[in-house]
């Protein structure tokens, strides 16, 4: 008997430690410190939208390809870059170009409302039952990104994991 409790708890030891290197693993963001500083900051963005049939890694590099376009043709330089990153780009990377831009958290999310409007304007977006009532995650959500980080580029970081 007492070897059958040695044998279970070892068992359990190792599934307690499985555990937290799973969880360690999930953690782990190697793009922290290289794109950005590591998140001081997150959240979790719980949309009613549902993930569109037809998003895909495609679909979500050709958002950021379309977005950087749209800069391109504008007078003045963008205030940030975007950028899709991961196995299947799932996660939207958004970083300021200057300093004192976007400094705050509340300047950082004054970002990511000021997005809707450029997102409103997507076909994909336009397909939804309400896109006026829809913001930036919501789109995100929509074509397939799980993770947004928005980021100074110097010393500040949020992350909202979209679910």
């Amino acid at each position: 008997m007492a070897k059958i409790n040695k044998v279970a708890a070892a068992l359990v030891l190792s599934f307690s430690v499985f555990a937290v290197l799973l969880t360690a693993a999930q953690a782990f963001d190697g793009h922290a410190g290289y794109y950005y500083p590591e998140p001081q900051t997150s959240e979790a963005y719980i949309s009613e939208v549902q993930t569109a049939d037809d998003a895909d890694k495609r679909s979500r590099a050709a958002f950021v390809i379309g977005l950087a376009a749209q800069q391109s043709k504008q007078n003045y330089t963008p205030g940030f870059h975007m950028f899709a990153k991961g196995t299947d780009l799932e996660k939207l990377i958004i970083v300021a170009t200057g300093d004192g831009q976007y400094d705050t958290l509340y300047r950082l999310r004054a970002l990511l409302a000021s997005l809707t409007s450029m997102a409103r304007s997507t076909e994909l977006f336009a397909r939804t039952n309400r896109p006026q009532e829809l913001n930036f995650l919501d789109f995100c959500k929509l074509i397939g990104f799980t993770q947004v980080t928005v980021s100074n580029g110097k010393d500040l970081a949020h992350q909202i994991k979209v679910r």
